[in-house]
């Protein structure tokens, strides 16, 4: 099944001609990525990161190493400010937030595609994807992007599957969503808010931690860990409370569900 798959993407990429791809670190954009290499030629492959308050530093960081590990030509890759934060619609925090961010990002890929001649601008979304809430994927199918791992039915582990066949050095990283994930629908997204959800993260990863989200609710950080024991190890827990509460935190508690990827989404998909 994944070498029909893998037949049908090939044959997607090399319809494309020519490409952008907003690489986001993870193992979805890097795959598209080295696929679009392979089948394209890196001439005629870009690969653009958009860089903003909602992204950790060393995310930014990371898709420049990725860039290198995927052998690129330097003037292939550039880095893209956006500005959701200056839209007050994105700040508002309403369920479809990541509509105007992929609407702001993807805007900016198609004029940066314009530029450079590239035929289309290009993705990592899967089929996978369309089983959750992604209203960032309206704005794709609005401005016209590509998503040739749905065109040719990837699901999430298809991707893990041929990421690990190419060795991808990221196939099996943990997702990484932007920052405002971490703020309940309808909570104001600020530069302060995700400067703090940055910091407990980065504190958190430095303890060994590696599938987590802090969760910011105003006063309270609500952490969602998939290591329990590593939590209740020695001074850990002592350790984390000390340091979020130094970040601004009042309180900071452990969600006994654990850690869940998108659970703040799960009010939203009820209502659907």
């Amino acid at each position: 099944m994944i070498n029909e798959k893998k037949s049908k993407l090939v044959s997607v990429i090399k319809e494309l001609e020519s490409v952008v791809i907003g690489l986001s670190g993870g193992v979805d954009s890097t795959l598209i990525a080295k696929m679009c290499i392979d089948h394209l030629g890196a001439e005629n492959v870009r690969i653009a990161v958009g860089d903003s308050k909602s992204i950790p530093k060393e995310e930014l960081e990371y898709c420049k190493d990725i860039a290198l590990w995927l052998e690129l030509p330097a003037d292939h890759f550039t880095i893209i400010e956006t500005k959701q934060l200056e839209n007050p619609s994105y700040t508002a925090n309403p369920e479809n937030r990541c509509y105007y961010c992929k609407h702001e990002l993807f805007t900016k890929l198609n004029e940066y595609a314009k530029k450079v001649g590239a035929r289309y601008v290009v993705d990592g979304s899967n089929v996978s994807d369309l089983d959750d809430y992604r209203p960032g994927m309206q704005a794709g199918k609005e401005l016209k992007m590509r998503s040739p791992f749905v065109e040719a039915g990837f699901t999430k582990e298809d991707i893990r599957v041929l990421a690990k066949e190419q060795k991808l050095p990221n196939w099996d990283k943990p997702a990484m969503p932007c920052l405002s994930s971490r703020i309940p629908y309808h909570s104001e997204v600020t530069p302060e808010k995700l400067n703090q959800i940055a910091a407990a993260e980065r504190y958190l990863r430095s303890l060994g931690f590696k599938q987590f989200r802090v969760r910011h609710h105003g006063q309270i950080a609500r952490l969602e860990v998939d290591d329990f024991d590593l939590i209740l190890k020695g001074d850990i827990k002592n350790k984390i409370n000390n340091e979020l509460k130094k970040l601004g935190f009042t309180y900071v508690s452990v969600d006994l569900g654990g850690f869940r990827s998108g659970s703040l989404n799960v009010e939203p998909k009820e209502r659907k």
